[in-house]
């Protein structure tokens, strides 16, 4: 059995080592899944940076999602059996060959089924379906802002949105526009204008947004909570606005830049500041969890939702896959295979 290990914070030539790991057999809830292929995640190059304060002491095997077969089965396991598919949750661990996991984080899938698909509808799919059918509650109408829309989480919070009649905007670079109307987008935005939130205020007129996805954090939450109306929601569930600062100074300017918010302020206008952090959801309310990673994939089946294309490289070119999700010019899932 082998792991990518993150072995120490830095770049991602420097950061990451191939090595044999030891994995027991998995204990009570358990299985073991002889991984197929796992996604990256930008929590993972959080983590890389030294940013992610979920991270296990280095050296550790991070990864939070995978899709392969089942090898082998702990106590009390009822509903899974030895040779069937799955894609399932790990709370860190999927940078492997084989990962124990809870049963109650995994779910069979076809034979058939992509693995860039599968793993998109884990940890992408269902954060999106968390937030956009869990925590907010969508009407027809609704002028809806997503931040990094070509992304993962983004474009499928996209399908979701226009699935509900909603009305988007979508932020992403100028290449990706065209993607962006592809999936639904009314209004593509171009987020390296520097004031591309007068652009948005602009299309809308007299009105305001109603509901805000942001994975950005800093400036891009602030300026966003400016435009919510009344009964608006704004939904964190990412800060990559730090990924972009070096150096203790431009990351405390980035922390300031998010703003202070009293709540006399949001309660004035029913105003809600969410966030969404499905790892803490799985610690604390796995059936849940377990709950929306169904939904999602019989989403898919009903072709509701899916996943935009994804990008997939070798174990051996973990660097690179690094690399493209931090640079923000990928669309879609990232995917690492196992030869």
């Amino acid at each position: 059995m082998e792991a990518l290990y993150l072995k120490k914070f830095g770049s991602p030539q420097d950061a990451f080592e191939k090595a044999t790991i030891q994995l027991g057999d998995p204990s009570e809830g358990e299985i073991q899944i002889e991984v197929e292929s796992f996604g990256l995640n930008f929590a993972d190059v959080m983590a890389r940076k030294g940013l992610y304060p979920d991270c296990p002491p280095l050296p550790a095997v991070i990864g939070y999602e995978v899709i392969g077969r089942i090898v082998a089965i702990g106590e009390r396991v009822d509903n899974l059996q030895i040779g069937q598919r799955v894609i399932a949750m790990s709370r860190f661990g999927g940078y492997s060959t084989h990962v124990n996991t809870p049963a109650i984080a995994a779910v069979p899938v076809k034979e058939e089924l992509p693995a860039g698909d599968a793993l998109a509808l884990v940890t992408q799919a269902c954060t999106a379906w968390y937030m956009a059918e869990e925590l907010v509650k969508l009407r027809t109408g609704m002028r809806v802002l997503i931040h990094a829309a070509a992304g993962g989480v983004g474009s499928l919070l996209v399908q979701i949105c226009k699935n509900r009649g909603c009305e988007v905007f979508g932020t992403a670079s100028p290449s990706k526009h065209q993607l962006l109307t592809s999936i639904g987008v009314d209004h593509p935005i171009n987020y390296r204008e520097k004031d591309y939130f007068s652009k948005i205020q602009e299309i809308l007129g007299d009105h305001k947004l109603d509901v805000i996805f942001d994975p950005i954090g800093g400036k891009s939450l602030k300026e966003g909570i400016e435009m919510l109306g009344p009964i608006g929601k704004m939904i964190c569930f990412g800060a990559s606005t730090f990924t972009e600062a070096k150096g203790f100074i431009p990351k405390l300017r980035r922390f300031l830049a998010f703003g202070f918010y009293h709540p006399m302020k949001l309660m004035r206008n029913s105003q809600s500041l969410l966030s969404a952090n499905m790892l803490r959801l799985g610690d604390y309310q796995p059936d849940y969890l377990n709950e929306i990673l169904h939904k999602v994939v019989e989403a898919y089946e009903k072709e509701e939702i899916k996943p935009i294309a994804s990008t997939a490289f070798p174990a051996t070119q973990l660097s690179h896959a690094h690399e493209l999700l931090e640079s923000r010019k990928s669309t879609g899932k990232i995917v690492v295979n196992w030869e």
